[in-house]
């Protein structure tokens, strides 16, 4: 029923899709009923099976929570934690924490996958996702990790050459180094120190999806970009970059927004998830 299919159910086990169809079958005549509609192309659920589903999903993941439990009192956290993260976050903050969990934790594998695409948890297997802005509603469980806050970045080399702005409306006038989503390449959100908000059209020169590109185009001096500061306040500290209209708080979406730590909605986390959690929490949650 989550994976929707049975072969994607069989990789998950790690076993042939014939005994997952098998178990299914034997399932079915035990209860008398179909639960689910088959054909070469699509398994759908029927009504008997979305009810059986709904009544025994909880049963079933209450069992697994037990012995997950059971097992974690007299054992250290062993295993693969599977994580996804996006490539600049994974790459900048937590590959270099990583010597540090695996030395506390000797019998713990990790895995972490680093793709800016968004990761289906269940297809993929994933224990512990990363993920960054406003989350859409979903049946996953979602913990806030740390805040995100934006600032503009230029090199010093395209200010002396086309100047810095001093005020929001400039930014209409610099070529703007943007992500390649509507929010971020039509218009930026600036908020001054009283409150009150303003709009700016930006002008995109080069569309780049992925932050650490769009960090080395603006540090070659290709123009400004919105970036996030947990990526980009070492460059403002060496000065390689230099931020523009620090007064003003600036975003491409919302102020008010996060880097949370997602899992598939479930009663009991492993014990290896959730060390590898608390560590994130730990290493990372008081900066951003």
């Amino acid at each position: 029923m989550r994976h929707g299919s049975f072969a994607a159910a069989a990789r998950e086990r790690d076993a042939d899709p014939s005994s997952v169809s098998r178990a299914i079958a034997t399932l079915e005549e035990e209860l008398g009923v179909r639960l689910f509609q088959r054909t070469t192309r699509k398994l759908m659920a029927t009504e008997a099976g979305n009810v059986y589903f709904e009544r025994v999903v909880s049963l079933v993941d209450g069992l697994d929570g037990a012995a997950a439990a059971a097992s974690d009192i007299v054992q250290e956290p062993s295993g693969i934690v599977r994580v996804s993260a996006s490539v600049s976050f994974g790459l900048e903050r937590i590959v270099p924490t990583l010597p540090a969990l695996a030395a506390r934790y000797p019998k713990l594998d990790i895995e972490l996958l680093l793709q800016d695409s968004i990761a289906d948890l269940l297809d993929q297997r994933i224990d512990l996702a990363v993920r960054h802005g406003p989350l859409p509603d979903s049946t996953l469980v979602a913990q806030p990790l740390l805040r995100t806050r934006y600032a503009i970045a230029a090199s010093p080399e395209y200010l002396a050459r086309c100047g810095a702005p001093e005020s929001p409306a400039a930014i209409a006038l610099h070529d703007a180094l943007v992500f390649p989503m509507e929010d971020f390449r039509s218009r930026w959100l600036f908020r001054d120190p009283d409150g009150v908000l303003s709009e700016v059209a930006v002008r995109p020169r080069v569309q780049l999806s992925n932050a650490i590109a769009l960090r080395r185009c603006a540090l070659a001096g290709m123009g400004v970009a919105l970036l996030p500061r947990w990526y980009v306040d070492p460059d403002f500290e060496s000065g390689s970059l230099i931020r523009l209209l620090p007064r003003h708080e600036v975003t491409a979406t919302e102020f008010d927004t996060a880097i949370w730590l997602v899992y598939a909605s479930r009663a009991y986390l492993p014990l290896k998830v959730r060390v590898f959690a608390d560590h994130l929490r730990s290493t990372l949650g008081a900066s951003g």
